[in-house]
Parts: structure tokens; sequence; C-alpha cells
């Protein structure tokens, strides 16, 4: 049997952790699955064990599903650290979509993390984690209260158009989206503006100055050293999801390239 010594559950009624958790000590660990959750302060003595046989793991997850490990996966404490181990065949989908394979093992980062166990094409089960740091938590918002959007980021005019042109298959929802080529690109700005002003060589400059911004401001995953080779469309793909995931481009940013010139 766990040993659940210092580890104190969680109501099943209570709500998921995206918007926040009570105050606590740094490094403290708060875990959320569908059957309930757990809080463990920062140096408990042994793993947090997770997964689907119930009484043997400290936090049940993807419970009758015979795809998820009985224990899928353990969270160790060092200090005010926890890292994460996949214990079980299936890989763990970490935050910006990143796999932890089986036998595989990393640090948590502070705050807020949605941790996926993919079982088939339309299955997953979601196991919600926060680390307390030394950050002030993120503010709550009241039912009634109104809706305050992400920060976008600022562009230029030239910027936007760039973008926009780059980005429309995912602005337009497409399956398996990917970004035009800059050959593409400058077809097409080039068509708009009825002239040959644009090649792709200064198209790729527009977006490398946005991607240099961005990256400046703790952006993460737009440049060739943490990508690594080969690049492929990765750091276009993560810019113009940043992009989205801000609101800074939007469907109706699909109106620029219907304009006359």
């Amino acid at each position: 049997m766990t040993d659940r010594s210092r580890v104190h559950l969680l109501p099943v009624s209570v709500g998921g952790l995206a918007s926040g958790v009570p105050r606590a000590p740094v490094g403290t660990l708060f875990l959320m699955a569908a059957k309930g959750g757990l809080v463990a302060p920062p140096r408990y003595g042994h793993p947090l064990l997770f997964g689907r046989n119930e009484p043997d793991v400290h936090l049940c997850v993807g419970a009758g599903d015979p795809c998820v490990s009985r224990c899928h996966g353990r969270l160790t404490c060092y200090g005010t650290e926890w890292w994460i181990r996949n214990e079980g065949r299936l890989p763990i989908r970490l935050p910006r979509s990143n796999l932890l394979v089986e036998g595989a093992e990393v640090p948590l980062e502070p705050g807020y993390s949605p941790l996926f166990i993919r079982t088939g094409p339309r299955v997953e089960h979601l196991l919600e984690v926060w680390v307390v740091s030394g950050t002030a938590d993120r503010p709550r918002a009241e039912p009634h209260d109104s809706t305050g959007p992400r920060q976008a980021w600022e562009l230029e005019p030239g910027e936007r158009l760039v973008l926009t042109s780059l980005a429309q298959r995912y602005l337009r929802q497409e399956e398996y989206a990917q970004p035009l080529s800059w050959k593409q690109v400058a077809e097409e700005l080039n068509a708009l503006s009825g002239s040959a002003r644009w090649t792709p060589h200064r198209a790729a400059n527009v977006v490398e100055r946005v991607r240099a911004s961005l990256s400046g401001k703790e952006v993460r995953g737009l440049t060739r050293d943490e990508v690594g080779e080969p690049v492929g469309n990765a750091l276009n793909h993560n810019l113009i999801v940043e992009l989205l995931e801000t609101t800074t481009l939007t469907p109706r940013d699909l109106a620029l390239l219907n304009e006359d010139g």
C-alpha cells in the first residue's frame, strides 16, 4: 500500500487547478485528477504515485482504462523542486506538447502544468499539477467578472500582413496546418499589392524580426538553439501558435488578404 503520511486529500468536488491554488509554502505540490486530488508539502519523504490501480497509488488517473498503466508515474521532491518520472508504457504529454516517454524523468516547472495520457484517438486523461513558486498566484476571477483577454503582442501593419499570409492555414482552421513557404507568401503579397516588391527573403526578414523580439521577451521555441537542427517549420510554427494563443492574430486578420492594394 502507498504511504500517505503528510499527504492531504482534496475534496472530490473541488474545481480544477488552472485558476489558482490556496496560499501555501514554496514547493508545495497540488495534484488534481477526475476522481479528486491531493496536496503534499515540499521535502515530502516518499514518491507520489499515480495510475489506474487506485489501491496502490496516491492518485487514481484513468480508472478502468487498460491502456493506462497501474502505476503510470511518480513525483519526487528534491528540496522545493518536484520531478516527474514516467513509469508507464504510454507517454505523458507535458506543456508545449513535449512527450515524457517510459523511464524518462524531468523537473516540473513552477506554477500550473496540465499533463495528459492519451489512450485513443479521442481519449485523454488529465492530471493537473501546480507547484507553488515564490511569485504571486494568478489572480482569481469571480463568476460574474468580465472576461479579461491575454495580453496580445503588438505588431506593425507590415508585420501583421506578412504573418497573416504565413499563418493563413491556421487562421482558417485547416487540419494539420503548416506555415506557407516564403515563396508563397511573397507571391501572395505581390498579388495583393500589384507590384513585385516582395521577395521570399524580405518576407522572411520581417518574420525573423518578430521572432527575435518575442524571444527577447521570454517566449520560448523561437530560436535555432532552442529547437535544434533540423529546424524545418518549427520556428514559424511555434511563432504562429504563440500569436494565436495570445489572440495577437485572429481569423479577422484574414480580411487583410482580400484587400485590393
